[in-house]
């Protein structure tokens, strides 16, 4: 038998199927081959329309069982993870009334400090282990206040990877972790956000009903089976966002177990025993897949919105789109550490949470033209990005967060030994590479809703360790790179908009 998963991002649908007893990586696919369109009808909005995410998982299954010329019948489970803090709205006959206000939206972060201020500090922290902030909850509030013909019309609003288990199922339901990344729901009451859905003036009957990260959530219908190549009646077993998701393919399910990843936006997640939060506000707490009321399990979440996006931008404006990302690693690779004083501030995908929600944005300093090559932004935009995850990390140590091991997947920046080798010689810790994805994890994962695994754990267990980074023997060169990079950071905050 075999498990099917998915990871719904914002560049594009990946879907991998997976040996259910074996726990062997069958194949992998993706669509589409170009990222996918992000709709930018103002300076710091984004927004896609969910039906092109359904239709992108149609493709990309279809290429799964090209490629893998699997018995689609022997599929026993669908899991899902998803991009996070989007929002998808439904009228009462489930039709989408908008395009999805995505993650690196940053139009509702004025509405969340404010709600933030009325309600709160402390209560917002102790119960919802953030501000308000730019999540889901403060999303709908706009559109509370500036679209409200659309507002009138919804009936169950919900995240990415609800709409695409709906798609699938006809269903509609969420999860205590989807609903937490949202900051809908009350770590402390244990329940609805009940405060803030009455601040924002949303009904209650908007959210959809909870159900567990690892219970059956529904059954592939048949119109939806059909669009997928796959048979009716098959369980849709597991959905958590893509972070937390990825935390789960790395088997970091522990207190003091941490994962990145190097996407579109970069992260790092820990994993904290208790509901945890930090009082500087740059970091975010969520109910982790294994949270339970009474085992509360947090993912603590640093988010760097420019990170695998700013390396995309530089390869796209030097116009060397042709030019594949190990090529570019080669030729960076002949710059010296510091990039000959080339420095990149890779702030320029929305508004960023560990600088205070602030949009210092995007910057190229320090470019002389009688020097610099291609080679030297390729590197510094590299070296950049791992500026911008140190100096979150600096964040989670001041939590009392170690950061002795850092398990990634073998994808995106990771891939990169400058930009790998630069954070865990800053970090002084290894940094750990498995062979999974979180579509991968997503598959494992439905297959404990099915029995077919005894627990998490026994789903996750057997993952491959293809490379390790070690902190190199001098740190030298990094810091004075690094403390020039924050030293530009600082003038940038600070400067005058």
């Amino acid at each position: 038998m075999y498990l099917l998963g998915f990871d719904i991002g914002s560049s594009s649908i990946k879907a991998a199927l997976v040996h259910a007893d074996t726990g062997r990586i069958v194949g992998t696919s993706h669509y589409p081959d170009r990222e996918m369109d992000i709709i930018a009808a103002q300076p710091d909005w984004a927004e896609q329309h969910p039906d092109v995410w359904w239709e992108a998982v149609c493709h990309a299954t279809r290429r799964l069982l090209d490629k893998t010329q699997i018995d689609p019948a022997q599929i026993a489970a669908i899991g899902i993870a998803y991009q996070m803090h989007g929002l998808v709205a439904l009228d009462a006959q489930g039709a989408v009334l908008r395009p999805s206000i995505i993650w690196c939206d940053s139009r509702a972060v004025a509405i969340g400090d404010q709600a933030f201020q009325s309600i709160g500090a402390p209560y917002c922290l102790e119960h919802y282990l953030n501000t308000p902030g730019n999540f889901t909850a403060s999303k709908l509030r706009w559109v509370r206040e500036n679209e409200p013909d659309v507002f009138k019309k919804i009936d169950k609003i919900m995240l990415p990877g609800d709409y695409i288990a709906y798609r699938m199922t006809g269903e509609i339901c969420s999860t205590i972790t989807g609903l937490s990344e949202g900051i809908f729901w009350d770590f402390k009451a244990n329940g609805l956000a009940k405060k803030l859905l009455e601040y924002y003036d949303i009904p209650e009957t908007m959210l959809p009903p909870v159900r567990g990260v690892f219970e059956q959530q529904g059954k592939l219908h048949a119109a939806a089976a059909s669009a997928l190549g796959i048979p009716a009646g098959i369980p849709v077993g597991y959905r958590a966002g893509d972070q937390p998701n990825n935390a789960l393919s790395l088997n970091v399910l522990r207190p003091g177990e941490v994962a990145a990843t190097g996407g579109t936006s970069g992260v790092v997640y820990a994993v904290a025993a208790g509901p945890l939060h930090d009082p500087q506000q740059r970091v975010n707490g969520f109910a982790h897949v294994n949270y339970t009321p009474d085992h509360p399990l947090t993912g603590i979440l640093l988010c760097i919105n420019g990170s695998g996006s700013q390396y995309r931008f530089i390869r796209q404006i030097i116009g060397d789109n042709a030019l594949g990302y190990p090529d570019m690693e080669l030729a960076a690779g002949t710059v010296p550490i510091g990039s000959d004083g080339v420095t990149v501030l890779p702030f320029g995908n929305g508004a960023e949470r560990m600088l205070g929600n602030r949009t210092p944005g995007s910057r190229l300093l320090g470019l002389n033209f009688n020097r610099h090559e291609k080679r030297h932004l390729y590197r510094a935009a590299l070296e950049g990005i791992a500026f911008a995850f140190v100096y979150g990390m600096e964040a989670l140590r001041e939590m009392n967060i170690p950061v002795n091991i850092l398990r990634v997947g073998n994808d995106n920046l990771f891939q990169s030994a400058i930009f790998s080798n630069t954070i865990a010689t800053l970090v002084g810790s290894e940094i750990e590479m498995h062979a999974t994805t979180g579509a991968v994890g997503a598959a494992k994962a439905a297959g404990v809703s099915v029995g077919m695994y005894a627990s998490v754990e026994e789903a996750m267990q057997g993952g491959t360790i293809v490379h390790r980074y070690e902190p190199e023997k001098s740190q030298e060169s990094h810091q004075i790179a690094y403390t020039k990079w924050k030293d530009e950071l600082n003038i940038a905050l600070h400067s005058p908009v």
